[in-house]
């Protein structure tokens, strides 16, 4: 009996602490005849730390040479080694874990640590929050720097449509520097276009549904994921659009769709929101499971199919 016990938790702990194949694309290929996405690998992450804790409501990524940073909602930093040789997620592993700590080396407060968007600038990590609504340099150990300045705009919490629609994302580049978007517009501009922002400029493109996620793709162009989730019915649509920076006339930009994933037409996909450029035309996604036991920590690699910009 001891024995069979023995093998049961031996099972267990390995299902649970792996990382399974799975495949998110509907079973007929058809529907991505229109897609300018390819679909590369999937994996769906079941993984505990050191201590045991399962790591839960990945939120944002960062790739730099072979090494993939991700972050939950409850400020944890997560260091992982993964290769992504022959376009496959091929090997992933945890290698160091970190709490965000304030200025005095401090865990951040709970009301502070709800980290949501993630980027390297200069060497460091910047990290977009919710609720307190900020954007904040910290080095690769998650020991906070400095906060960045925002656009004017930004900077009136009252303008947020709620402390849970703050920022979502965040990315950068040399020519453009540092641009974030609320995961819905602010209550002082129009609701039917979202707004990207870096710190003295905006750009605004139609809204489809909740931006979860920014990155560049070139010099110009910036990848936006949007999300759009019911509880009521479970349908869950993952958009994936670009919008050329230097082509917007007068702020107002023309976003390209490329690609709609929909659960109601088979796509087994999850709350998308996190993103990442991991290779030329190549990124990487990660779902948040919102720490339910119903839901997925999904990895997707995929490519640009038709990088036509």
């Amino acid at each position: 009996m001891i024995k069979i016990i023995s093998i049961f938790i031996f099972l267990y702990i390995n299902l649970y602490s792996s990382v399974l194949n799975y495949t998110i694309e509907p079973s007929y290929k058809d529907i991505q005849k229109h897609s300018h996405i390819k679909i590369l690998d999937s994996k769906e992450l079941m993984i505990k730390d050191s201590k045991g804790n399962e790591i839960t409501e990945l939120s944002a990524l960062a790739y730099d040479s072979n090494k993939l940073y991700a972050l939950s909602d409850s400020g944890k930093l997560y260091h992982f080694n993964i290769d992504l040789s022959n376009d496959k997620i091929d090997k992933i592993e945890l290698t160091k874990t970190f709490k965000l700590k304030s200025k005095k080396g401090k865990r951040l407060k709970k009301i502070k640590r709800d980290s949501e968007g993630l980027v390297f600038y200069d060497g460091k990590l910047l990290i977009s929050f919710e609720r307190k609504h900020r954007i904040a340099m910290f080095d690769l150990d998650g020991n906070y720097i400095k906060n960045k300045k925002l656009h004017r705009d930004l900077e009136n919490l009252e303008n947020f449509k709620s402390s849970n629609k703050g920022l979502e994302s965040v990315a950068y580049s040399k020519k453009y520097g540092v641009v974030t978007a609320p995961e819905a517009p602010l209550t002082t501009t129009d609701d039917k276009y979202h707004t990207i922002y870096s710190k003295d400029k905006t750009w605004k493109f139609k809204r489809y549904s909740s931006i979860t996620a920014l990155e560049f793709i070139d010099d110009d162009n910036l990848m936006i994921l949007e999300r759009k989730f019911s509880w009521i019915t479970f349908h869950r649509v993952t958009t994936i659009s670009s919008i050329d920076l230097s082509s917007c006339e007068n702020s107002i930009c023309k976003a390209k769709t490329l690609a709609v994933l929909d659960s109601y037409k088979n796509w087994k996909i999850d709350n998308f929101e996190g993103l990442t450029k991991v290779g030329k035309d190549k990124f990487l996604m990660v779902s948040d499971d919102n720490g339910m036991f119903y839901q997925k920590t999904l990895l997707v690699l995929f490519e640009i199919s038709k990088p036509e910009f």
